[in-house]
């Protein structure tokens, strides 16, 4: 079997694990909670919640994965003990089947991205874009499975050549377009008002459960938490490297570009209500959030002119890019379990593995009225929480805490005097898993 690869620096970890948690769930989740949870309060409460949840939890993966070398399940049991080992097995296959069903779904949204982005595109050149806007299981088939062919051909390449040759050109140009929208959204008719919501925080909202709720799931979702992705990229990383400081700065960039997100997003919405777009309910409710970046960005954007079809683009294309550095670190979770426990080459194992997620995309498509929602919550609010609490229980109460120490120190020499030692250990093992449980048990109320 080939030697296995490992990012060449610092920079091309950051911005793979980076692109790995800034997805659709950052652009297009975040602002949509933003606007239904008073704004600024929300933003505020994220932000913590994020450093109290998120990031101790997203150590238990990179330490795990760094540790072990090697796929999910093997790097479970690495850290296991013989009387853990058939649960060590359940949580590495349950997080590998995880990361393939969500997926699953996630591609077909992204392939939306991709055919409003190209709708844009014949828009400017003159031609009807309705097809290409319109739903129908043709369009979802046509651009999920173009969405599929660049997430594979990416992973197919490994680490150095596909993982992190794409994630270091593909992040600078994300966050550019993001920057360039926000300052062309800012000087349009209205965008001050969603400025002030977005940035004057009503800390009477702070404490209100369902925010806190809201906040909690977005900080462990937003980040690839409970899949094993984390995990696969931890596994890619020198020994060398500080693994505290690493995960501090991808939950940095993760919180940065969730910030832009709305800074772009939720202005834009209340440029959208200047231009006569409805955007909330005769009860304050956000209409359509779900729908929120198919049809009242949109409608948004017809009612600017002629930049309107430029600005669509640029948009589109700004949401296919987060969408695509999120799936090559969902396909990586089984593409790597295949290649290195199953001895698949690796190019063979990409499109094999990507194929048959691509056939249960379809079963989606083909029955989307009730499976797509019900595949949606089984991964992201039942799974995800799950194996989230079993990589707490691994790392807090299996692993032997002096290994977990002398893992640390290899890219850390001092890490046992830090404030981060004295209580990460105790934190991830107590206080996480009863979050967690604490999110699991709301979302079921």
């Amino acid at each position: 079997m080939a030697a296995r690869g490992e990012f060449s620096s610092r920079t091309a970890f950051v911005l793979a694990a980076s692109g790995s948690a800034i997805g659709l769930g950052n652009i297009w989740g975040f602002p949509i909670k933003v606007a239904s949870n008073g704004g600024g309060a929300f933003v505020f409460t994220y932000i913590i919640l994020t450093f109290l949840l998120a990031y101790p939890i997203l150590m238990a993966e990179l330490v795990i994965g760094r540790y072990a070398k090697s796929d999910t399940v093997r790097s479970v049991n690495a850290v296991s003990t013989p009387g853990f080992r058939p649960l060590a097995f359940l949580t590495g296959y349950w997080g590998m089947l995880t990361a393939s069903l969500i997926l699953s779904f996630y591609a077909i949204v992204a392939g939306w991205m991709v055919s409003h982005g190209i709708g844009a595109v014949a828009e400017l050149l003159g031609q009807s874009q309705t097809w290409f806007v319109a739903d129908s299981v043709a369009r979802s088939i046509l651009f999920s499975a173009v969405f599929y062919v660049l997430t594979i051909a990416i992973v197919a390449n490994g680490v150095a050549s596909g993982i992190e040759k794409w994630s270091t050109r593909l992040m600078p140009v994300l966050i550019l377009l993001i920057i360039a929208l926000i300052i062309y959204i800012a000087m349009q008719p209205g965008a001050a008002e969603g400025w002030r919501v977005y940035l004057q925080p009503d800390f009477s909202k702070v404490l209100e459960p369902g925010l806190v709720v809201d906040a909690l799931s977005q900080a462990f979702f937003s980040l690839s938490l409970g899949v094993g992705t984390m995990m696969i990229y931890g596994s890619y990383v020198s020994k060398s490297e500080n693994l505290p400081k690493l995960g501090a700065t991808v939950a940095g960039m993760d919180i940065g570009i969730a910030v832009l997100a709305g800074m772009l997003v939720i202005p834009a919405m209340y440029v959208a209500q200047h231009n006569g777009v409805v955007i909330y309910d005769d009860a304050g409710n956000l209409i359509e959030s779900g729908r929120l970046i198919f049809n009242v960005l949109p409608s948004l954007f017809d009612t600017m002119g002629g930049a309107g079809a430029v600005v669509a683009m640029l948009f589109f294309a700004l949401m296919s890019i987060a969408a695509l550095t999120s799936s090559i670190s969902m396909l990586e979770v089984p593409v790597a379990y295949a290649s290195e426990s199953r001895g698949i080459q690796r190019k063979k194992a990409a499109w094999l593995v990507g194929s048959g997620i691509f056939a249960f995309s379809l079963v989606i498509i083909f029955n989307a009225a009730w499976l797509f929602d019900w595949v949606v919550r089984i991964a992201t609010e039942f799974s995800e929480p799950l194996i989230g609490i079993l990589f707490c229980v691994f790392v807090g109460w299996v692993w032997q805490r002096d290994k977990l120490l002398q893992e640390l120190k290899q890219g850390s020499p001092h890490v046992e005097r830090t404030l981060f030692w004295k209580i990460w250990p105790t934190y991830v093992k107590f206080v996480c898993p009863l979050i967690v449980i604490g999110l699991l048990i709301r979302s079921f109320g």
